[in-house]
């Protein structure tokens, strides 16, 4: 009987994609909406406030085991563009918070919230062809980062 999920490399691999989401999940806890926030006109259909975590935490858990079936599927090596494509759009993640809640920059948070759709679309396609189920795993990221950029746009159009 081969080792368990738990001691294998591959299970190791799966904790650091994991890790390395929550790392980046961190820029959402660092710069909160707050107060600046609360203040803002926004459109009728902005979600509640709690929505927020337990959607991006399901999207994070989904991001990583989708880097993770990519590596196993073909490694670091044999699938270089589709990583980088991966750590583009994690970093645009990150610099939304801090962008848009930091720095209180609804322009910029809008241009970079594009970028990063981009970048996940483009993930997506790049995972979609090494593993199938890894790019469908990106599909609900892509469409909450679809709503996310139509409310970061309403917001800042009625706050201009």
């Amino acid at each position: 009987m081969g080792p368990t999920a738990r001691s294998s490399p591959s299970g190791l691999v799966l904790l650091a994609f994991l890790l390395l989401c929550a790392a980046v999940a961190t820029t959402g806890i660092l710069f909160q909406p707050g107060t600046w926030y609360a203040t803002l006109a926004k459109p009728e259909w902005t979600p509640p406030d709690w929505l927020f975590p337990p959607a991006w935490t399901s999207l994070y858990v989904m991001i990583a085991v989708a880097g993770w079936l990519v590596w196993r599927a073909a490694g670091l090596r044999r699938a270089v563009m589709p990583f980088v494509l991966y750590a583009l759009q994690l970093v645009l993640n990150a610099a939304w918070s801090w962008l848009f809640f930091g720095l209180h920059r609804m322009d910029v948070g809008f241009f970079d919230i594009v970028a990063l759709w981009l970048a996940i679309l483009a993930t997506l396609v790049a995972f979609y062809r090494v593993d199938r189920v890894a790019g469908l795993l990106l599909v609900p990221y892509l469409l909450w980062v679809s709503f996310a950029a139509a409310l970061n746009l309403a917001i800042w159009q009625l706050n201009a």
